[in-house]
């Protein structure tokens, strides 16, 4: 099969690999798209840790169902599908209170580091466990579907930090989790939404995605504007960067009370503003991946609630992932989401 490897960093190469066979309870799945995550860009160059080559990435997929392991009776071949990015045991006491994205032996598809090594769908077919495959409707395309492990992702966020409806939201960060953040509280009942980059591009994007306000300002500036809008500033900030001015900003631009939900995971540390947080007694929510959330994300794009139409910038020939990693590495404006595929006639 052909497979786009990593075999050192920042080398990329598309070779002849053997087609995996899938073991019992898994999917042999013949993949139609698969997005290029920010976590691939970082996997790139090493800085991550969490692509160790030689490794095929890739999480963000959807695809065809070639054949099905032993045991597996609920999928068959033909089932158009997608799948989690998160590997789970089922059986670990946070698989069992049914927070999966913490299981104790947790492992991400396209992920190789320490602990474990799994190759991703960069690739013309991949193997999953069958616990992780969705259905998806006819109604939507391999290429949107690809994007269905951020929206699970942004859904996430939105759903720990505990929305209730008609609050005022902050959202800082109009890259693609942020975007798609925004459409989730939105989703979720928050009756006014704000969203903050230095990318005018970027939020006029998030204008026609359903922002109530845009805001292109940051730091000291973007808390300034957020109290003079909101008086004593929003119900829950969604920081979507994940650095340290970010999440100063979102922290005080936060009401006493309020919610402060971290997305965002740049930098491995930052400082904390504590009489800030502890005085105003803000809650700091931290959210990783996603837990269940999937068939959530299918409904809500199906309805067209959340859109990922827009935030597509290119479907491209797997062959070609080499030049858009340069691409997305070197930071080109105007690039949101680049969806590989090995069958270009199919993903669209």
């Amino acid at each position: 099969m052909k497979a786009l490897l990593l075999r050192e960093y920042r080398h990329l190469e598309l070779l002849d690999l053997p087609q995996p066979a899938p073991a019992p309870g898994e999917l042999l799945i013949q993949v139609a798209a698969c997005g290029i995550c920010g976590s691939d860009v970082h996997g790139y160059d090493g800085s991550s840790g969490r692509r160790i080559p030689p490794i095929v990435m890739g999480h963000e997929a959807a695809g065809v169902v070639a054949a099905a392991g032993e045991g597996v009776i609920a999928f068959q071949p033909g089932d158009r599908v997608t799948f989690d990015s998160t590997v789970y045991c089922g059986a670990c006491p946070y698989c069992l209170r049914g927070e999966m994205n913490l299981c104790d032996r947790r492992q991400v598809i396209g992920v190789a580091c320490a602990e474990y090594r799994r190759n991703g769908a960069f690739a013309e077919y991949v193997t999953v466990p069958q616990q992780i495959v969705h259905l998806l409707p006819e109604s939507m395309s391999f290429a949107e579907a690809a994007m269905l492990e951020p929206v699970s992702v942004a859904l996430h966020a939105v759903n720990v930090s505990e929305i209730r409806g008609g609050e005022t939201a902050l959202v800082i960060g109009a890259g693609m989790i942020g975007l798609l953040t925004l459409q989730a509280a939105r989703a979720a009942g928050c009756s006014r939404v704000l969203i903050a980059d230095v990318d005018a591009t970027r939020l006029r994007l998030a204008e026609s995605l359903g922002a109530t306000e845009v805001l292109h300002v940051s730091g000291d500036d973007l808390v300034k504007e957020v109290l003079r809008r909101t008086g004593s500033g929003v119900d829950v900030a969604l920081e979507a960067v994940g650095r340290d001015e970010t999440i100063q900003a979102a922290i005080h631009s936060t009401r006493k009370g309020g919610t402060v939900t971290l997305i965002g995971n740049i930098t491995p540390q930052v400082s904390l503003p504590l009489q800030a947080v502890v005085s105003r007694q803000l809650r700091l929510q931290g959210t990783a991946a996603s837990s269940g959330e999937y068939p959530q994300a299918i409904e809500l794009i199906s309805r067209g609630v959340i859109q990922v139409k827009p935030l597509i910038t290119a479907i491209a020939p797997l062959e070609e992932g080499p030049r858009w990693f340069e691409r997305l590495y070197a930071h080109e404006p105007n690039l949101m989401k680049i969806v590989l595929t090995p069958r270009p006639e199919s993903a669209a």
